[in-house]
């Protein structure tokens, strides 16, 4: 039995419209849009933040150098002048500071006094943001 009024059940045939309109459709990337250019560039940073971190650990690994060739030659001696092996070098060999994003050529050191030790570790890479790091005697970064 079939009732009447407001509660009733009527069958006709009106169609349920299926999908969504070109409107929504254009607000839904509209929104996409405005999160992916707020989001790459905050992914960007945490990128070029994750490749200094492989910076900042050779430098590291070239100041303890510095500080153990120090300790070596005394505050009389005469300041490392290279990299390498020979006489006035740090004992590196090709190779020891590349890494996955740097090499041995963006690295440079400048020992500027051995009484009292004095010196700067600078990586330069023009690919990420900062382009380089500077780590001096005191610990202290800049990226000038």
């Amino acid at each position: 039995m079939r009732g009447h009024g407001a509660n009733s059940m009527r069958c006709n045939n009106t169609k349920v419209p299926f999908g969504f309109t070109l409107i929504e459709l254009m607000v839904v990337i509209l929104i996409v849009a405005i999160l992916a250019s707020v989001v790459i560039p905050i992914l960007r940073g945490r990128i070029d933040a994750a490749k200094w971190a492989e910076g900042k650990a050779m430098i590291g690994s070239i100041a303890t150098a510095i500080r153990a060739y120090h300790s070596e030659k005394g505050p009389s001696g005469l300041p490392p002048t290279s990299f390498g092996v020979e006489d006035r070098g740090l004992g590196f060999v090709a190779g020891d500071l590349t890494g996955t994003y740097f090499v041995d050529g963006d690295f440079s050191f400048q020992v500027t006094s051995m009484d009292p030790l004095q010196y700067t570790v600078t990586a330069t890479k023009a690919t990420l943001d900062p382009t380089s790091y500077r780590l001096d005697e005191a610990g202290n970064w800049t990226n000038p």
